[in-house]
């Protein structure tokens, strides 16, 4: 009996256990949503390459409070913000070593950083916020100023904001597009020259009426002063993908308007600064879906930065549990992992991450490293399928999902890549299976209509034969009628006259 009640002990504690511990993994557990907000477990997309420390990379002294991150080819730009400097590291033959060290430049009075918080490297430039020092620099790669751009003599900019360049991008005819902090109309931009050429992308302000009342009619002075004001949402951070649209992120919301679309905490703008980010998926692309309030941290996902890879997904940076979210092209969630911790693949204060073609790599400002991540199989036939599909080989891509299926059967995303690839070939029939499995009634609905309509065409005949059968039958027996009633009418009518 001792025996049988332990044994059903542990049978409880494992069917009572939840979903995350079976997710758990050496690099940080891995994990998905389905359909209906559950939390499926996965197998880890990444695993840890590097771990990247003062001490690996060779340096004498630890990063300290480094803020930016930024890629070019094969090499690494960090910010070091705490102690001046841009770290450059280069990866090659599977090895990551520093071989710059850039803290000072030729041309300026001031000719060294104050919490340099960002860099974007071209080709020819280096463009550096350097955030304490009230400018953005513009350095060749010999390190002389080209030029700075400074606080903006403009009516549309408030004079009495102390301008901190925060993150920047840089287009290719040079116009740098900067966040400023404290600054929330939007995008700073510059022209090449560095002439200020006003605001993108401001968030649309959104106000419940009732406060909107209050504050305005209602409300003294003094408790106007204590509501918020209703101004557009200060953004946190800024990419730029492959075909040169923005990705900005804001942790600046109300965690209760997430569910409704209500916010969207990552955007992708085009030129006008339009919102024309894709959310096709079952659910909005807010990171986790369903967050508990339990332990020290709460809330839901506050995305500090975002990178976009150049097949069309980008992965996100969560800060409130360390977590890296995933998304395809059409806003479908990839991949969930990571975490807050200090083991491999866990993060303290994560605070950039950037892409090296698939290679995800991640800062952490109060660890002081740099972590690296690279695509297991099972993330690698992820991306295997994805690139078929945009290649417009349908039965490639199909063949890729269905190996994504056989290492993880809850994967919903395959079953969709498979049914649209499905679509592609004309195979609506097999493709609504696919997409009737995981509830996908868009798509389901799309596919039926084109099997409607593959059908009718396929049958058009028969339909035709039977519509005439409908049509003209009944009036031919009508007619045969008639003709018999006249016919036998003339019969009875001789029969009198005789």
């Amino acid at each position: 009996m001792k025996k049988l009640a332990i044994l059903l002990s542990l049978v409880f504690v494992l069917t009572a256990v939840s979903p995350f511990a079976f997710a758990q993994a050496d690099t940080g557990y891995s994990y998905n949503y389905d359909f209906w907000g559950e939390v499926t477990p996965c197998p880890d997309p990444y695993a840890v390459k590097a771990t990247l420390t003062h001490i690996e990379l060779g340096l004498d002294t630890k990063l300290s409070k480094a803020q930016g991150l930024f890629v070019k080819d094969n090499l690494i730009y960090i910010c070091d913000t705490g102690n001046n400097r841009i770290v450059v590291v280069e990866f090659a033959d599977e090895e990551y070593k520093v071989v710059d060290i850039i803290d000072s430049f030729e041309g300026s009075d001031i000719n060294t950083f104050n919490s340099p918080n960002d860099i974007f490297v071209t080709d020819d430039h280096y463009f550096i916020a350097d955030t304490e020092n009230n400018r953005i620099l513009k350095l060749t790669k010999d390190l002389k100023l080209v030029l700075e751009f400074l606080k903006p003599d403009d009516i549309n900019f408030d004079k009495s904001i102390t301008f901190l360049p925060s993150k920047l991008i840089v287009d290719g005819a040079d116009r740098v597009f900067c966040l400023v902090k404290r600054v929330n109309k939007g995008i700073v931009k510059y022209e090449n020259n560095g002439r200020f050429n006003g605001f993108v992308g401001a968030t649309p302000v959104t106000y419940n009426l009732f406060d909107y009342i209050w504050k305005t009619w209602i409300a003294t002075d003094a408790q106007a002063d204590a509501m918020a004001d209703f101004v557009p949402t200060e953004y946190d951070n800024i990419a730029v993908d492959s075909e040169g649209f923005m990705f900005v992120t804001t942790t600046n919301f109300d965690d209760g308007s997430l569910g409704d679309g209500g916010v969207n905490p990552i955007r992708r703008l085009n030129s006008l600064g339009k919102d024309i980010l894709i959310q096709n998926g079952d659910w909005y692309v807010i990171g986790d879906v369903d967050w508990a309030n339990l332990g020290v941290y709460t809330g839901a996902s506050k995305m500090v930065d975002i990178t976009a890879l150049d097949n069309g997904t980008y992965f996100a940076l969560d800060r409130t549990r360390g977590r890296i979210f995933g998304y395809d092209d059409q806003g479908n969630i990839l991949c969930c992992f990571g975490g807050n911790g200090n083991k491999d693949g866990y993060f303290r204060m994560p605070t950039a991450i950037e892409h090296m073609g698939q290679d995800l790599l991640v800062l952490d400002s109060q660890d002081a490293q740099l972590t690296v991540f690279t695509p297991t199989y099972y993330g690698k036939k992820i991306f295997a399928a994805i690139y078929e599909y945009q290649q417009g080989r349908y039965d490639e891509s199909a063949e890729e999902w269905k190996e994504v299926l056989m290492l993880n059967g809850n994967n919903e995303l395959a079953y969709k890549g498979i049914g649209r690839a499905l679509l592609r070939q004309n195979k609506y029939e097999e493709a609504m299976n696919y997409f009737k499995i995981k509830y996908s009634d868009k798509n389901y609905g799309d596919a039926f209509q084109l099997y409607r309509k593959q059908w009718v065409e396929d049958h058009i005949v028969t339909i035709f034969i039977v519509i005439v059968l409908v049509l003209v039958v009944p009036l031919l027996i009508g007619r045969i009628k008639r003709v018999r009633w006249e016919v036998k009418a003339f019969e009875n009518g001789s029969k009198k006259n005789n």
